[in-house]
């Protein structure tokens, strides 16, 4: 099973105001500090993390083509709150909240880029 999900950034402290507001909006923290490198949030340790590193090598981080990052909430509430919190913060929209037929039943997404263009799914089946 997965136990952390890393997106690379070209501008931490960015990208940490981005996440620390967003994560925020569903009660993950910060649970792990890598100095310079970056940052990992979640519910604790023990939980899946989500992680934004500049890129260990020092090149210039970049986006994956087909990668995508999916973080699960409780409700439709919360798909559309987070969805409007990322477009708030400047992420871009690349998807409305609404149900996703290629979910299956109950499949209620949105999708978003966070400001390095990492592609995001916040989720819940209904």
């Amino acid at each position: 099973m997965i136990g952390y999900v890393v997106l690379g950034t070209n501008d931490l402290q960015r990208a940490t105001t981005f996440y620390d507001a967003l994560l925020g909006e569903i009660g993950l923290t910060r649970q792990m500090d890598f100095g310079d490198r970056g940052y990992a949030w979640g519910a604790n340790k023990d939980a899946v993390m989500l992680c934004i590193m500049t890129p260990f090598d020092g090149k210039p981080a970049t986006v994956g083509n087909g990668t995508m990052t999916a973080i699960g909430v409780n409700s439709p509430d919360e798909v559309q709150r987070i969805h409007a919190k990322a477009l708030q913060l400047g992420g871009k929209d690349e998807g409305a909240p609404g149900l996703r037929a290629e979910g299956g039943d109950g499949f209620y997404a949105a999708y978003f880029r966070d400001l390095d263009g990492h592609k995001l799914d916040v989720f819940t089946y209904s």
